[in-house]
This record gives structure tokens, sequence and C-alpha cells, in this order.
């Protein structure tokens, strides 16, 4: 006998304008709940292409009023299409998934908007590549979904932007626009200038050094690969907030650099030290997993480059009862071997590698 299925937070139809990344992967979510999705692009391929990965159907004259309207474009253009969506669909709550929270919103104030029906919101989810081709149903599990409301938001528009962040599995957090915008610039946006910058200074290196790249390089510029045009447009609409970080960042790397440059000077390891301890105390905050800010153990094993040796590490693992926290692959250049790289809480660890060990696997 089957489970009964459980009501939906969400009472369909949702309308949603803007079919890339976000946009796509909310229609995935909502449409696997047997939620009613209507989809809405500039691009008519844009929105075929999401309707054919399952994310909706294209919204036709004739169909029943959204009770949602959630816009899922270009920060650029986020404030003229909330307005349309408010216009054209009265009786519907609509809100936001831009990555910026604060111009959207002023912008829409400075035209005199009525925006008693609108929510900014934003889920603290994505990927290095965006469009409906990358979309994914479980994008939102798990993660932060902002909610910045104001004074005149009601309390059912408020709950249903909620109900809309828990159907997707995400976890709601309420913050003003402002502190949106400070925070996601610490977190989210220096990190992505960060991270681009270093991955530039490889352009000109020479072949034999980039050879020599490891994970810990792969780590530090994986979110390089990110859309430019679509980061111009974020970083422009909160440049406030990255100004200030940046300048933080480079008074921090000129002392670094002074204390290098004179690194026998009294102070100066001292300084150099201080700087990389302070990294330490600071990834230690990074929330882990299930919003645990716990450190995990890594062990390494080593692996051969063939079919199946990572399934039976898998199997192993599961069959000792280690819980796997966390997972990287990392292949050695030229050999025929890899390293997997898994995370378990400390306090499993070291009955971990002596079973393992046993079991032929070599924990480096």
């Amino acid at each position: 006998m089957s489970e009964p299925q459980v009501a939906n937070r969400v009472q369909g139809p949702v309308h949603i304008i803007g079919t890339g990344l976000l946009g796509a992967s909310i229609g995935l979510a909502l449409s696997e709940r047997s939620i009613e999705v209507t989809l809405e692009d500039a691009s008519p391929t844009a929105v075929a292409l999401a309707a054919d990965y399952g994310a909706g159907r294209p919204r036709a004259e004739g169909d029943a009023e959204p009770a949602l309207v959630i816009v899922a474009t270009p920060p650029d253009v986020t404030a003229d299409v909330v307005q349309y969506a408010l216009e054209r669909f009265t009786g519907a709550v609509v809100t936001d998934v831009a990555s910026v929270k604060y111009a959207p919103y002023a912008e829409l104030r400075r035209r005199g908007v009525d925006l008693t029906h609108y929510i900014g919101s934003h889920p603290m989810a994505g990927r290095e590549r965006g469009g409906a081709v990358m979309a994914r149903t479980d994008l939102f599990v798990a993660r932060p979904w902002v909610i910045c409301r104001d004074h005149e938001t009601p309390a059912a528009a408020l709950s249903l932007v909620e109900s809309l962040a828990l159907e997707v599995g995400a976890t709601p957090i309420e913050m003003t626009p402002e502190e949106h915008d400070a925070s996601v610039g610490l977190v989210s946006h220096l990190p992505q200038v960060v991270a681009s910058m270093l991955a530039a200074r490889l352009v000109e290196a020479p072949e034999h050094a980039v050879g020599l790249a490891g994970q810990g390089l792969r780590d530090s510029t994986r979110i390089a690969s990110s859309d430019p045009e679509l980061w111009v447009q974020i970083l422009g609409a909160n440049s406030a907030s990255i100004v200030g970080l940046l300048e933080a960042f480079q008074d921090d790397l000129a002392t670094f650099v002074q204390a290098l440059r004179d690194a026998d000077e009294p102070g100066a390891k001292r300084t150099i030290a201080n700087l990389m301890a302070s990294g330490n105390r600071g990834v230690q905050r990074i929330p882990g997993k299930h919003g645990s800010s716990a450190r995990f153990t890594t062990l390494t094993a080593l692996i051969d480059d063939s079919p199946g040796q990572l399934a039976m590490l898998l199997t192993d693992l599961g069959d000792l009862g280690i819980n796997m926290e966390d997972l990287q692959l990392e292949h050695s250049p030229g050999a025929q071997i890899g390293f997997a790289q898994i995370g378990v809480m400390p306090e499993v660890a070291p009955q971990a590698v002596i079973d393992l060990t046993e079991r032929g696997w070599r924990i480096l």
C-alpha cells in the first residue's frame, strides 16, 4: 500500500520569467512536485529548451492567473521585469531571485511602483555555468534562501515566498536588502573577484608551470569559470559593498607583501604568521554539512585510475559504516593513479584508517 502524498506548500500556477539556471531549476523542482509551472523569457528558444528539460510549459493566452510570479532575470533588468510582472499579474505575489537586492528595490521605489505584493529574495545557490542545460532539481536543497521584506509586506505574501523556499528544499532567512548585499559581497562577490584575478595570472604562465597545478589551485580558481557578462552586472550593482571589501583586502595584501619583502626584519615573520593564522580562524567559520561549522578530517586514499575503483572504495566505506561527509577526486599528472580525499568526522578517522588499510587501501 503506497503512502499518502504530502500536500504541497505551494499551489500553482507559478509563473517564471527568465529560464536560465535559476529559473529553470526552480521550474524543475516545482514540476517534480506536480505544481503547475508556466514559463516566459525574452528568448523563445530559451523557453522551449527549459520546457524540453521539464521545467514547465510556455505560458499561453487564456491560462489562469498565477498565484506567484518568480522573476529570474539578469540584475540589470530585474527592476523593469518586476514592474512589468506587478502591472500584468495584479493578483499575484512577485518575487525575484537576483543576486543583488538593494539596487532593484531602490529603483522600483524611485519609480513609485506599488510594492505591496513584491518581495525580493535570493537563493544562495548556483553553478559556474548558466542556462537551462545546467539546471538541477536539487540545486537549492539545504541552501539558504534570503527573503527581504519591508513594513508593507502582507503576511500572506511573506508566507508564500517562504513556502517556495521550503518547497524546493532551501532554508528561508530574513535580511534587509542592505544586509543581504553586504553579506554576499563578502562571501560571494569578493571570492569571485579574487578567484578571477588569481586565474588571470595563469594566462601568460609557462606551460611547465601550469602542468604542476594541483587541487589547491583548482579549488582556489573553480569559480573563475563564471560568466563575465553576468558578473559585470552583479559587481556594478553591488559596487559600494565590494569596493570597501577590496580596499580592506588590498591593505592586508600590502602588509603581507611588505613583510615578505623584508622577511628578516624584526616582526616580519610574526606578521606573516598572524595573517596565515587569521585565515585558519576564518575558514573554521565557514558552514559545513547540514549548516555545521565543524571541520572534517581528510583521509586520502590512493586509487588506480581504472573503472570500478571508486565504486569499490565507496562500497567498503558503506560496509564499514563510515559516514563520508565530503569527497574530492584528484588525478596524478602523468600517472595512472588518483587520490580520493574523503572527509570524515575527526572522532572516526583513526579507526577508519585502520579498517580501510586492512581492506587493502593505501591511505596517505
